[in-house]
């Protein structure tokens, strides 16, 4: 009989790499493999639901919260989510106390039963390296980004385009790209040269380099150009699984997924049925992004002089005295008849897969973008931070599935800067582009189906991410040692 192989998960804390990581533990729990995921007690009462549907249903899924070491490093208590994190000395304290949990994972790892067979860790948790050579097993990287990204950071670095950005250069195009894409100096994710992030990120590039491999969530009919050429400059295998979530078919778990929404579900689908088919643009920014309140209140304007049907989803952090205020000044009752507000946590998944869905204006944060992709949903990029402006050259131009809201630059992190860098008129031209009924609209809608097709594809029996995680599993079980 086969040996059980055992997957130990190791994500980042920050939903938007924690929730693809929960996906990934199901889709490799579902094949019979046993998962250990590591989280922290916070960040266990986010997922509590997949923890007990897990438990409940007997899949071999074991979860393990850490002590999460926050006033060692002078973060506030229970600042254990990046989304707790509020400047840059703080995240760059909260990824350095993330390494202090080798010492405790690796005490619980060695007395586990079956041993674990291979580490797959976020690329920002490369301290498992040093573990996984310790405990012997391959470790491979993850990150909560697509292929695209994984490429650029790659040649970025390889070809010191840092310096040129530290230099002044007001924009970088790197050559041998399989796309022409360029981004400003204000466009690029500032962990890629960032001063106080220096000698983190060349740990975490020296691992990169050494790990056994990348497992990326992403599938080949969307990235084959930036996939084939990453795993040909770093020479080793590129495995490409995704979209995860659509592996799981579970209405509760798709529900429920990345945290419990703020919203009756039921009252939110009852909404969605009384609107026309294509008909209502969902807006949301994931959830790390901040808006300002008066960036909040142009949005809202936007929205209502638009004339489109809306679900809006406005974070806890934006629901401020003045914003609130302001919905509660006419703004509700005017766009009852044609828009729905969510505050707080939404089930975005199954928003998406509505059919009256026929528009998303997103952050452009890497699972949002694939969630519209598998479900055919043209996009507006409102690219906030990080990777997000190279993901709305994706989007923009080089799928044409979206158009551009038109930002330039990042949005200022810190809460106390009310800014506005979209106005209503912006708002207004976006929307009508996308959801209008002329040639552009239609394309833009046809290509998206198209692409939604091919997500669903591969994940199908015979599919190429369906296959990978196949030849995934066989290549771990291959390189696990004789039981003793």
């Amino acid at each position: 009989m086969d040996a059980t192989a055992h997957f130990v998960l190791v994500p980042l804390m920050a939903q938007g790499h924690t929730i693809p990581m929960v996906d990934m533990a199901h889709l490799l729990a579902s094949r019979g493999v046993h998962v250990t995921f590591i989280t922290t007690p916070a960040n266990a009462s986010r997922i509590e639901s997949d923890i007990q549907r897990a438990r409940g249903s007997g899949i071999p899924i074991w979860f393990v919260s850490l002590r999460f070491p926050c006033e060692e490093f002078g973060l506030p208590p229970g600042c254990e989510n990046l989304d707790c994190v509020t400047s840059r000395e703080h995240a760059v304290a909260f990824l350095y106390a993330c390494r202090t949990l080798r010492g405790p994972l690796t005490s619980i790892l060695r007395q586990q039963n079956p041993p674990p067979s291979c580490v797959i860790s976020d690329t920002m948790q490369y301290w498992t390296a040093d573990m996984a050579r310790e405990l012997g097993i391959p470790r491979l990287m993850f990150s909560g980004s697509g292929g695209l990204f994984h490429l650029f950071r790659h040649l970025f670095l390889q070809n010191k385009s840092n310096d040129l950005v530290n230099n002044g250069a007001e924009s970088v195009v790197l050559p041998g790209f399989p796309h022409h894409i360029e981004l400003t100096r204000a466009q690029i994710p500032g962990s890629l040269f960032l001063p106080e992030m220096a000698k983190f990120r060349e740990e975490m590039m020296e691992e990169d380099c050494r790990s056994d491999g990348v497992v990326v969530n992403t599938f080949s009919d969307l990235e084959a150009p930036c996939i084939d050429q990453y795993q040909e400059v770093i020479g080793k295998k590129v495995w490409t699984i995704g979209p995860m979530f659509l592996c799981n078919r579970d209405a509760a778990y798709i529900a429920a997924r990345g945290n419990k929404a703020s919203i009756d579900q039921a009252q939110c689908l009852r909404w969605l049925d009384s609107m026309q088919p294509s008909s209502v643009i969902y807006v949301s920014f994931g959830s790390l992004a901040r808006t300002s309140p008066s960036q909040v209140i142009e949005i809202g304007l936007g929205l209502e002089a638009s004339n489109c049907p809306f679900l809006w989803v406005i974070k806890a952090g934006n629901r401020s005295a003045e914003v609130e205020t302001w919905l509660s000044q006419g703004f509700e009752e005017r766009t009852s008849s044609r828009g729905l507000i969510i505050r707080g946590w939404a089930p975005q998944v199954m928003i998406l897969s509505h059919p009256a869905i026929g528009g998303f204006m997103t952050h452009c944060g890497w699972n949002s973008l694939l969630e519209g992709i598998a479900f055919g949903v043209p996009m507006i990029t409102w690219p906030h931070f990080a990777e997000q402006f190279l993901n709305e050259k994706l989007i923009v131009e080089v799928l044409r599935t979206g158009v551009a809201i038109g930002v330039k630059t990042i949005t200022p992190w810190q809460a106390d800067k009310d800014v506005v860098l979209v106005k209503k008129d912006d708002m207004v031209r976006a929307v009508s582009r996308l959801m209008g009924e002329g040639e552009e609209g239609e394309a833009m809608r046809n290509r998206s189906r198209e692409l939604g097709h091919k997500a669903r594809a591969a994940v199908e029996e015979g599919g190429s991410s369906c296959e990978n995680v196949t030849l995934l599993i066989q290549q771990i079980k291959a390189s696990m040692k004789p039981a003793q």
